[in-house]
């Protein structure tokens, strides 16, 4: 039994992964004989780093692969790149074989607004060029015109799979599914702006159309869901995400009675007076942390 091992929004430098980090996730994919390793984007904020991630990642006895975030996408000056990086190990609307009759296709993913409450897409680009990173992106099109680009090249490759009876699993960046888009009331509504660039309905409303995929793992949330199951597909969403969301400042924070209650936001400030206590729990407790941030598919 072969396995392949699925992981996103690891965010190398902001979350300041050292080569010593690296190697516990390494030892991580060892003990649990992954075969193959894909990176479902947003690794690193820039491209040099993302390879510079995979190389290293690379030097165990699995295979690596990866697509892009939007956390990559300002490093890249030509547009064109963006879904056809020059790199073999890059999977983008294109499929690697696991066997004879299952492929693990990688795709960045985009977004359309649709899970957005705001209806005039005027005002959410004007959101969007006034605080969101993606701003810093040159695409030369609108979101909603890459978007609609991207689904019918997906659908020309899910077809000519289906046409060849290949089970799929689908590896993508951005959020498939209103299912895992999360409205906020109250104080932090202004939240909600956000969902606009999470990803497109488009997606998941397509994928239903076809009953060879097994599996659709994304990121991007950084919200880690339960495994869903929507018609006939299984859904995952476990991405990694930054370090003061992750579970283990959430546990470090509360059993040092650094907050009454976990608050995300806050977790940078606190730290600053807590460094060295962080660091020795950060390092005993983040093979974990990247234990619950893999899916493990067994084929």
């Amino acid at each position: 039994m072969d396995k392949l091992a699925i992981i996103s929004d690891l965010h190398v430098d902001i979350n300041k992964l050292s080569k010593k980090d690296l190697d516990l996730l390494i030892e991580l994919l060892e003990a649990q004989q992954i075969n193959h390793l894909h990176l479902a984007g947003d690794t690193a904020n820039t491209i040099k780093q993302l390879l510079e991630t995979v190389d290293y990642l690379e030097k165990s006895s699995y295979s690596v692969t990866y697509n892009f975030g939007n956390h990559e996408l300002p490093s890249l000056k030509n547009p064109e790149e963006i879904e056809n990086y020059p790199d073999d190990r890059f999977l983008n609307l294109d499929y690697l074989e696991l066997t004879s009759d299952l492929v693990l296709v990688g795709m960045n993913g985009w977004y359309d607004y649709s899970f957005a409450l705001e209806n005039d897409p005027k005002k959410i680009l004007a959101a969007k060029n006034l605080y969101w990173y993606d701003r810093m992106i040159e695409r030369g099109q609108s979101d909603i015109e890459i978007t609609e680009q991207i689904l019918s090249q997906l659908e020309t490759l899910l077809d000519d799979l289906s046409r060849q009876n290949k089970e799929v699993i689908l590896a993508t960046h951005f959020v498939p599914h209103q299912e895992f888009i999360r409205y906020f009331e109250g104080k932090y509504a202004r939240w909600n702006q956000i969902n606009a660039f999470l990803g497109t309905q488009k997606l998941g409303d397509m994928l239903a159309n076809y009953p060879n995929i097994r599996q659709v793992i994304f990121g991007h949330t950084h919200r880690r869901f339960e495994e869903t199951k929507i018609g006939d597909i299984i859904y995952t969403a476990k991405p990694l995400g930054y370090f003061y969301e992750w579970q283990l400042t959430h546990d470090f924070m509360l059993t040092n009675h650094l907050m009454a209650s976990f608050n995300p936001m806050n977790v940078r400030k606190i730290l600053k007076h807590h460094q060295k206590e962080f660091q020795i729990y950060r390092d005993q407790h983040l093979k974990e942390e990247f234990l619950k941030s893999l899916t493990i598919v067994e084929y």
